[in-house]
């Protein structure tokens, strides 16, 4: 699974600058969207600049995203631990979902962020398409970062980061529509293969997924060892498939990956009993991605001689928020092709410099 200490050496308890609780600090008086409802990747992006050695970059690549960002959307109403379901998956209500978990990690009450979690993840899991996968993307790199060095780094502004992130995830809460199973899939990519593409290829992701109709049958985990080999097999398997398959939507398609690695970085802080459930939410995420923007037909990759601090060195000078999210996966993964996947997500995405 992935290494929560990090990759190369790399992580976020490296930090010694504060340059990451800086950045959220200054990124947690915007909201997560901007235009009604493109996501805002900055806090996701910071987080692995810094966790890859890159914190120096963090704050000039802030200064070119800020046309990106918003304030934060007005409150609407406080959520409660009684009223919580009729909010559950109303957009209007991001802030207010912020400030209640805001309550549950720093508030008078406040409790173990990691119980938290526990908490709500299985609460949260069904709409894991929610907002095109983006808050669980998010709360991924959330997770990571307070995991990272132990609770020494449960740090307020990453408590906050938390908050955010699961705030998000509730206010975008989407369940996906009634799928009938498909014939079962060998392995993971053998099913990212079989799954059949949504007929009409235009329009957002919430458009696309409302035309699910069917997933092929996999990752039937008996046990929580096994989920995890197979959530590791599923982020793998997307991300290797980027190399050939990325030019079908070079944005969207990375999702694929970052949505199932995202839960895999998580799996550390829950209870083993929910790393079952989590890997199936994983695979309808994966599959959902897939449908929604895969190509007819797949395209020869180029191998790549270099390093994975070098693929990381690239894609932060390329600064696209979604090349630097998607090779911080493929770092996870770290064989040639994911390498090679990474680079082609480099030259596939356009630069913000």
């Amino acid at each position: 699974m992935s290494d929560t200490s990090g990759k190369n050496g790399k992580s976020g308890s490296n930090d010694t600058s504060g340059t990451l609780d800086e950045a959220l600090e200054r990124l947690h008086t915007t909201g997560p969207e901007r235009n009604g409802r493109l996501t805002n990747h900055a806090p996701m992006a910071v987080e692995a600049l810094v966790r890859h050695g890159q914190a120096p970059a963090v704050h000039r690549w802030l200064d070119h995203y800020a046309h990106k960002l918003e304030e934060l959307p007005p409150a609407n109403r406080p959520v409660t631990a009684d009223d919580w379901r009729e909010a559950l998956g109303d957009p209007s209500r991001i802030t207010d979902w912020t400030r209640f978990f805001a309550r549950r990690l720093d508030g008078p009450d406040a409790r173990p962020w990691r119980e938290v979690l526990a908490e709500w993840w299985p609460r949260l899991l069904p709409g894991i398409a929610g907002g095109s996968t983006h808050p669980v993307i998010r709360t991924g790199h959330a997770v990571r970062t307070l995991l990272s060095g132990g609770d020494g780094e449960a740090t307020a502004p990453r408590r906050a980061e938390l908050a955010h992130a699961l705030g998000y995830w509730a206010a975008r809460h989407q369940p996906l529509p009634p799928l009938a199973p498909l014939a079962v899939a060998p392995s993971a990519a053998a099913a990212l293969e079989a799954v059949p593409p949504v007929a009409q290829q235009d329009g957002g992701m919430p458009a696309r997924l409302d035309q699910l109709t069917a997933f092929p049958q996999w990752g039937a985990a008996p046990d929580p060892d096994t989920a995890e080999e197979q959530l590791t097999e599923l982020v793998t398997a997307a991300t290797h498939r980027y190399a050939t398959h990325g030019h079908g939507e070079p944005i969207m398609l990375v999702h694929a990956a970052t949505a199932p690695n995202a839960v895999l970085r998580t799996l550390p802080a829950l209870p083993r009993e929910l790393w079952v459930p989590s890997l199936g939410a994983a695979w309808a995420a994966a599959a959902a991605v897939t449908a929604a923007y895969t190509p007819r037909d797949p395209l020869p990759y180029k191998k790549t001689d270099l390093t994975s601090e070098e693929v990381f060195e690239r894609a932060a000078a390329h600064g696209d928020d979604h090349t630097i999210k998607f090779t911080d996966a493929a770092l996870d993964v770290g064989d040639p092709l994911a390498l090679a996947a990474a680079v082609r997500s480099i030259e596939l995405n356009p630069s913000i410099f």
